[in-house]
């Protein structure tokens, strides 16, 4: 036998071989990518649908809270709060300060901002609530004053929600009024709160 031929044999396998051994190499490499790829996908499924229920809850506990206040404003306008009255908006409280605290840890910043505007207006608000109350309300509190903050709570409340239906992806573009009076109800609640401290 001619070892010029045994040798065009032997690297003619060896190519052959090598060439199974690279398209096999190929086809696990692309498989990975394509797996790694469909579980960054599910990943990414699963946090929109934990932000979304997140998202649908905190928007219904901060209106509910909202509303708490509302209620508990015409107790204290018409009577004297009694433990019923007063546990339903503790319970109320407790209930949006849990959803708040989770979203905290799974929201963007994009919501977490207007988040925290609602949160520290909702907490004012209820501590002029709680003053009034109590019998022990700051110079220029009173039931009027808290209903008007109860009131801005509402705009506050619809920038939250819109900025979380943009993370989701389920909103138009913002519409030019929005961060308008968004703004405009942020500073009346800071002016507020001003009044309140000083």
């Amino acid at each position: 036998m001619d070892l010029g031929a045994v040798l065009i044999a032997m690297a003619g396998v060896a190519g052959t071989l090598g060439a199974a051994l690279l398209t096999q190499r190929g086809a696990e490499r692309a498989k990975r990518r394509e797996l790694e790829m469909a579980q960054a996908f599910e990943e990414a499924r699963l946090h929109r649908e934990l932000r979304r229920g997140c998202y649908a809850e905190l928007h219904r506990d901060a209106r509910q809270f909202a509303t708490a206040l509302s209620r508990h404003l015409y107790v204290l306008r018409d009577r004297t709060a009694d433990t019923d009255d007063i546990q339903a908006l503790e319970d109320t409280k407790d209930r949006y300060r849990d959803r708040w605290s989770e979203a905290l840890m799974i929201a963007p910043d994009t919501v977490v901002l207007p988040g925290a505007e609602v949160n520290g207006a909702l907490n004012r608000t209820y501590g002029q609530v709680e003053r009034l109350e109590q019998g022990t309300s700051r110079p220029g509190e009173s039931v009027a004053a808290a209903a008007e903050a109860q009131h801005a709570l509402w705009g506050l409340i619809e920038a939250l929600r819109e900025a979380m239906r943009h993370d989701l992806g389920v909103a138009g573009p913002l519409p030019r009024w929005h961060s308008t009076e968004r703004d405009r109800l942020a500073r009346g609640q800071r002016e507020l709160s001003a009044s309140e401290e000083s």
